[in-house]
């Protein structure tokens, strides 16, 4: 893959590792930190490449592992109910419900949930990304489903 076909595939995948990386970080400025950073290592790396049709899966990859690796950086400077309040506090006024109710849903149903509706990734495509069987993928997205409709019809409630 060459450097054109490399920015350009990047480019195309642009919105999804926004995405990704919102599902797992919740400041904004560690989203854009783990999207370059994936971005970077991926170009670095690039000759690890297997198949280019793989490129935006393995891209994804790469972020979610940089997600993770930032967050655990962050736990070791920042006591955790610290962390939590204050990015609780800040999010809450700026998003929907559907969009709290995601945020608030375990990590690992979450960024299925959110590879699945939002980025419209297939489940065998999803067991690629997070190297999880399809039955996991499905199992879920099913739970995903159930606690989403649990968390907005309180939310309905709440507001009655």
């Amino acid at each position: 893959m060459n450097k054109d076909t490399f920015i350009a595939n990047v480019l195309e995948a642009e919105s999804t590792l926004y995405h990704v990386s919102k599902s797992i970080l919740i400041h904004e400025q560690d989203c854009e930190d783990a999207v370059q950073e994936a971005i970077l290592k991926a170009y670095n790396k690039l000759d690890t490449l297997k198949k280019e049709q793989y490129f935006k899966t393995w891209l994804v990859r790469i972020l979610i592992n940089e997600c993770y690796s930032l967050i655990r950086k962050e736990c070791s400077q920042v006591p955790y109910e610290e962390y939590f309040e204050s990015a609780k506090a800040k999010d809450k006024k700026d998003y929907s419900e559907l969009y709290m109710a995601v945020q608030n849903l375990p990590e690992h149903i979450r960024i299925t949930i959110v590879l699945y509706y939002v980025e419209g990734y297939s489940i065998k495509e999803i067991k690629e990304i997070l190297e999880i069987p399809a039955g996991t993928v499905k199992s879920r997205l099913a739970k995903g489903r159930n606690l989403l409709k649990i968390k907005l019809e309180d939310m309905e409630v709440n507001y009655e």
